[in-house]
């Protein structure tokens, strides 16, 4: 019998709470929350089977404006909560907000093992290289040279690059988008929440008070055609205004060129593959930075592996079968027991 819940029609609305949003006018954030309640309606599951997490930082605020359930944790601990959360009760649907500081500065330890162990865990990173809500110090993925409150004279050290780390500890899913894309990263957000595993979706997003227009090489208007590449799987890795542009292999690495010039045609053209084993060419894609090769933004890298929460409820209930445990109480006095008088 069909329920009245299974035959429900969601939309974005139902996703939203009822406080008023209080991110700075033009925030970047702001359109991450509209996409990611559309994406919510897109994929229909009910707001009561959802619990957004978060750790500190301006987009960690995210979860006060989500009609779901949420946990506010504190900094850079959001992976192993929501890591707990999906392992407890696994039918929950999990997504973790935090920021380039908060999820790769004190969290850093937590992401890499969260995407290691392929937790089913959609995780949104939202990276505009600076540290926002403590007023504008630098952030690990802040470029080297970068002044800001925390280095007048400039940073002495290269940046994280998410990607990188991602791809480093495994990663099974791999998307970025721009908080100014927002039909992709409503497209991201989307086959995140539908891969099985930990889906690490990176967004540059604007900082308008602390770090105005750091992504605006790749994120202005008149910018994007040129220096952006939307990759969708089984299409041509195709762009340009007029996609007339396209990679090709070059050796071991990637090369930009123009369709009809210098003897490349259109079958040359790489076609993009995100569900190929290996990860060689997802993460030269990853790394392109939108100056000598264009930024990927959409879905780089979706393949399928173990997951450790699925791991984990399979062997506790092989070693309940097989020691006859039907609760906690079994366990505790299956081995060797003394009294106390």
């Amino acid at each position: 019998m069909t329920t009245m819940e299974e035959t429900k029609k969601y939309v974005a609305a139902d996703y939203k709470s009822d406080q008023a949003v209080r991110w700075c006018p033009g925030c970047g954030d702001h359109a991450v929350l509209a996409e990611l309640h559309k994406a919510m309606a897109e994929l229909g599951i009910p707001p009561h089977e959802i619990v957004v997490v978060s750790g500190i930082g301006c987009s960690s605020r995210l979860i006060y404006y989500m009609n779901t359930y949420g946990f506010h944790t504190i900094h850079g601990r959001g992976a192993a909560v929501a890591t707990g959360i999906k392992v407890a009760n696994p039918e929950l649907t999990v997504w973790q907000v935090c920021g380039d500081g908060d999820g790769l500065a004190i969290g850093g330890n937590h992401f890499i093992h969260e995407v290691r162990r392929n937790v089913d865990v959609n995780m949104l990173l939202l990276n505009n290289k600076i540290y926002g809500l403590t007023k504008g110090q630098y952030s690990p993925t802040s470029d080297r040279g970068f002044v800001s409150k925390s280095s007048p004279y400039g940073t002495t050290e290269d940046p994280f690059i998410p990607a990188e780390l991602a791809f480093g500890a495994r990663g099974t899913f791999f998307a970025r988008s721009l908080d100014v894309e927002q039909a992709v990263s409503q497209e991201v957000m989307v086959a995140a929440a539908r891969h099985r595993g930990c889906s690490v979706v990176e967004i540059l997003q604007n900082c308008v008070i602390f770090n105005n227009g750091i992504h605006s090489y790749v994120s202005d208007r008149a910018n994007r055609p040129e220096h952006t590449i939307h990759l969708e799987h089984g299409k041509k890795m195709l762009f340009g205004a007029n996609k007339d542009k396209g990679l090709v292999q070059d050796g071991f690495g990637l090369k930009a060129v123009t369709i009809g010039e210098d003897g490349y045609y259109i079958d040359d053209i790489l076609t993009h593959d995100a569900h190929c084993e290996s990860n060689f060419l997802h993460q030269q894609l990853a790394m392109m930075d939108g100056r000598t090769l264009p930024l990927a933004i959409g879905v780089i890298r979706d393949v399928e592996a173990p997951v450790y929460n699925e791991a984990i409820e399979q062997q506790v209930a092989e070693v309940r079968q097989r020691k006859g445990y039907s609760c906690l109480r079994d366990m505790l006095l299956a081995g060797d027991t003394w009294e106390v008088k």
